[in-house]
């Protein structure tokens, strides 16, 4: 029995302009081992160039005590939204859910205050796999930890 595609979706409100966040993600994701070490240990370029859609890459992370990977491609890239979406193909995520899809987009809410949405689509492997509730924390605390970074 096949389990239900899900959404999940939470939002951070950060101090840090929309446009660097972006940037960050878009076309330094390795320079994220420097900047937040506790929870990226770092990015590898396999397939393609940062800041394009197609490119493939290799993450190595930190969570809930555990050093994991993920291999994703960047589906779409919209600078106007400020906004990236990539897929994992491969790595321990892929353990617990059949599709894993991972989105971003940033909006100003104020004059030096931006929004932060981060969305997952996935496929749980079955019933009994947790939500990826934790996996959320993880986005939401390195926001904030780049947000930190940033205006040290």
């Amino acid at each position: 029995m096949s389990t239900p595609m899900k959404t999940m979706t939470s939002s951070i409100e950060i101090n840090l302009d929309g446009d660097v966040l972006h940037e960050i993600f878009r076309d330094r994701p390795h320079n994220l081992a420097t900047i937040c070490p506790s929870f990226v240990e770092g990015f590898e370029l396999h397939d393609g160039e940062w800041g394009k859609a197609g490119t493939v890459f290799f993450f190595k992370f930190n969570h809930d005590g555990q050093k994991l990977t993920a291999k994703e491609v960047v589906e779409a890239i919209d600078d106007a939204k400020k906004s990236m979406t990539t897929r994992v193909i491969e790595g321990d995520i892929l353990a617990l859910y059949k599709t894993f899809v991972i989105s971003y987009e940033v909006d100003q809410v104020g004059e030096n205050k931006h929004l932060v949405t981060w969305t997952f689509q996935y496929e749980k492997v079955n019933e009994s796999i947790p939500e990826p509730d934790s996996l959320m924390d993880f986005c939401l605390n390195a926001t904030k930890e780049i947000e930190a970074y940033h205006l040290k």
